[in-house]
């Protein structure tokens, strides 16, 4: 259910823009063989990199959306699968939660889980505390495995969330029975989360929030959600204000497991004006429905099961239901942002049109900043290509702030590595070198191993006229 396609591949896009604006016969930085060679001659990494940095739990904002609003996301969000499938009741578990981990967890992971569990207790109010990994009883298994041997099984999950299990083992033999079926379940009793313990810490750490959130509660995601974990966009990938309320919301004591989607909504105006005053009352207000071919275009467009040519084509596609549909929402933002990407080393003028679009529709909507930052390291980039330092460090700038607040140590650390190599075109050399090394902590957070990091600081620093030869 979680991906990394926002944060991973954004920087293969953020490199391959900012070397095709330059011409057809530019060298395509996203040839990261060739770039390591031009930039190995110019640029040393230090010999010894800097200790990885961590977030700590930080303000989370509360949802800006009338509770109408949020009550139909509710409703949407708990009562339907990602396949579209109906769910008949509400399901969840009644009384105190456990939760255990087990496998070969790495020390920052078990980090991640102490603090998300804390922030279930304090902000969804939601009575969970963690055991021994030998309590074979826990509510919810936390499973740690290779990713090798998840993706053997669930080809191209980076992990997921399974009903009626509590191991690996358990959950392979009774795969596809109606064990594990979701329409069947009336009240949680044993859920397992599967994720990879071979991955970037990031990469755990969203595994973590998004599939810990929907084994407590809901399992479906919509696109039309700009604040939330519960969108396969994947912009947001820590537990935000509105995934709290929602989670709250869930253990409210005037809902209960085995009530139908009619019950839950004549429950939610009050429950909702009770829990976020600030949203007002109100019934569910109808939300804009998405099309089935907008969602086939896209999921064409972000999957591995097509050639570049066929997804680009569904990108665009996707734009133009959205125009048709006259959205001016994350979902015409979303479609550029992936027809931006896909046109990268194809059609400059198409990709860099679409970026910037799509940074004004989400600078227009209220509590968008994170995705306009995906979208202005993408502009950023492209700014110090042309060797257009103050422009680059403007946008960099501008949206450090929520890429900060929403903890995405990738998208920071290439953030700080853009800056870094602007401010080395205006000459301030000391100042450049303490951003680099600032970027190199949370890019080993983000990125994981040294080699990694290491590709990232020389692929970015290719970008820069200083070091194209």
């Amino acid at each position: 259910m979680t991906g990394n396609f926002a944060a991973g591949t954004m920087m293969a896009a953020a490199f391959a823009l900012a070397s095709c604006a330059q011409g057809p016969n530019s060298t395509r930085v996203d040839d990261f063989a060739a770039v390591r060679e031009v930039t190995a001659r110019q640029m040393t990494l230090p010999s010894e990199l800097p200790p990885m940095k961590a977030f700590t739990s930080g303000r989370i904002s509360a949802p800006a959306r009338p509770n109408s609003q949020i009550a139909a996301d509710f409703l949407d969000l708990s009562f339907e699968l990602e396949s579209g499938r109906t769910l008949p009741v509400l399901s969840r578990f009644e009384g105190p939660i456990t939760l255990r981990l087990t496998g070969r967890a790495p020390a920052i992971l078990d980090n991640d889980l102490t603090q998300l569990v804390a922030r279930l207790n304090t902000e969804a109010g939601i009575d969970i505390t963690r055991v021994a990994s030998s309590s074979s009883n826990a509510s919810i298994t936390l499973e740690v495995i290779s990713r090798n041997a998840l993706q053997r099984l669930v080809p191209g999950a980076a992990c997921f969330v399974a009903p009626n299990v509590s191991s690996w083992s358990e959950y392979k033999a009774a795969r596809r029975s109606p064990q594990t079926d979701w329409t069947k379940l009336t009240q949680r009793t044993r859920m397992a989360v599967f994720m990879p313990g071979d991955v970037a810490p990031q990469e755990m750490r969203d595994c973590l929030h998004e599939e810990i959130a929907q084994a407590l509660g809901p399992v479906n995601d919509l696109y039309r959600l700009s604040d939330s974990v519960f969108n396969d966009d994947n912009f947001h990938t820590v537990l935000t204000g509105f995934d709290m309320l929602i989670l709250r919301a869930y253990y409210a004591p005037e809902l209960k497991s085995g009530m139908t989607r009619s019950e839950v909504a004549a429950k939610l105006p009050r429950l909702l004006a009770r829990l976020n005053p600030a949203g007002g009352s109100g019934a569910p207000a109808p939300a804009s429905p998405t099309p089935h071919a907008w969602k086939e275009a896209i999921e064409m467009a972000l999957g591995g099961n097509a050639t570049t040519g066929q997804r680009r084509a569904a990108a665009r596609h996707a734009v133009d239901i959205a125009r048709a549909m006259d959205w001016r929402d994350t979902r015409l933002a979303f479609s550029l942002f992936a027809l931006g990407r896909l046109s990268l080393g194809v059609n400059s003028d198409i990709a860099l049109a679409s970026f910037r679009e799509a940074e004004a529709i989400y600078q227009g909507l209220p509590g968008n900043e994170l995705q306009a930052a995906h979208m202005g390291v993408q502009l950023a980039a492209h700014a110090l290509s042309l060797g257009n330092a103050n422009t680059a460090l403007r946008i960099v700038d501008e949206h450090l702030p929520p890429v900060q607040a929403a903890q995405n140590a990738a998208l920071l650390a290439t953030l700080l590595m853009i800056k870094a190599e602007a401010m080395d075109l205006q000459g301030r050399d000391v100042e450049a070198q303490l951003v680099r090394l600032d970027s190199l902590g949370w890019a080993r957070y983000g990125f994981g191993s040294d080699i990694e990091v290491g590709a990232r600081l020389l692929e970015i620093a290719a970008i820069s006229p200083n070091n194209r030869g």
